[in-house]
């Protein structure tokens, strides 16, 4: 029962983060990458909205956008 629990868990932490990058992809980032990925480097380029996000996110999980950055996503936003 145990790998089953753990594959019923990972089906929706899937869904989770197709969910995410289906959101960044509305607001026009890469559909490859998480909105947290996209903040993360949105606020070292000292981008205001992504400051703030991180900021909240931050008090959720310690330096949430800086660990969610994926250097190898992003290059197709709008």
């Amino acid at each position: 029962m145990k790998k089953e629990e753990c594959k019923i868990c990972k089906y929706f932490w899937n869904i989770l983060i197709s969910l995410d990058q289906l959101v960044n992809t509305i607001f026009g980032g890469d559909p490859d990458e998480t909105i947290s990925s996209r903040a993360g480097k949105d606020q070292l380029k000292g981008r205001k909205w992504a400051i703030w996000l991180c900021w909240f996110l931050n008090k959720f999980d310690t330096k949430h956008c800086s660990k969610s950055i994926e250097e190898d996503e992003g290059d197709n936003s709008i």
